[in-house]
């Protein structure tokens, strides 16, 4: 995979993976054992009940930590999940009018481009900016990268936990489809997959052959996200579909 700077520059580190603020932190707990006070007979009884109901509280803290931190990760997988079912219908809305439809009355942004692949039975509408707001609702388009079917590097990325955690299941060779408003349908391939270092990673602006590059946070699994590894997915196109 190319990525030292071609003509016309390159693309610095692509935004990847915000931070999410709904994500709770847990409070800090701790507890004061008390001086367990010295006795020739049933001392150590005594002593045992009072951190056995530590031990309790401690489980019950766990417990609903627990809870919390699922219903927090359900929640934002819903949220995306429901995000692209109003994203698809500003889409149909789009392709009819010929006017840029927003999925919600407040939304900053509207889609720009279906992105399908196939193999994956992955349907996904990417918006216009790659924005950390944006990236909780969709795969985003960099700005300033050429756009799909155009000569040129078409970036978009997308949060490796949502929408684009099927990047882990792409293999070379796989197809992709991106469809664009008017119609159009353009083909590309899978050509390299590579992990790089987001401070060295430079994507060319002018490739020789029109390319679509997709960018995702790396280690999927991570527990933690804003690590510096990226997940990087490049495809050519094939030709276009009118």
């Amino acid at each position: 995979m190319q990525t030292t700077a071609d003509r016309g520059g390159s693309f610095g580190p692509p935004a990847c993976d915000v931070r999410n603020w709904m994500r709770a932190s847990p409070p800090g707990i701790a507890f004061r054992f008390p001086r367990a006070e010295s006795s020739p007979v049933g001392g150590g009884a005594r002593t045992a009940r009072p951190r056995r109901r530590v031990l309790k509280w401690i489980a019950a803290a766990c417990l609903a930590l627990g809870v919390v931190l699922a219903g927090n990760a359900a929640y934002i997988h819903a949220k995306a999940l429901l995000a692209q079912v109003l994203l698809h219908r500003a889409w149909v809305a789009t392709q009819a009018t010929g006017v840029p439809a927003r999925p919600w009355p407040w939304a900053d942004t509207t889609p720009v481009a279906r992105l399908v692949a196939p193999a994956q039975d992955v349907d996904l509408l990417v918006l216009a900016g790659a924005t950390g707001r944006t990236l909780a609702f969709g795969p985003g388009h960099h700005d300033g990268s050429a756009m799909p079917g155009a000569a040129g590097n078409t970036v978009i990325s997308a949060h490796r936990d949502t929408h684009f955690r099927f990047l882990r299941e792409l293999a070379v060779g796989d197809a992709l489809i991106v469809e664009m408003p008017a119609g159009q349908r353009f083909h590309y391939r899978v050509r390299g997959i590579e992990v790089a270092d987001q401070r060295n990673l430079r994507l060319p602006r002018l490739p020789a052959e029109r390319t679509l590059t997709l960018v995702t946070c790396y280690p999927f699994d991570a527990v933690d996200a804003g690590g510096p590894l990226r997940y990087v997915v490049v495809a050519t196109a094939e030709g276009a579909l009118l």
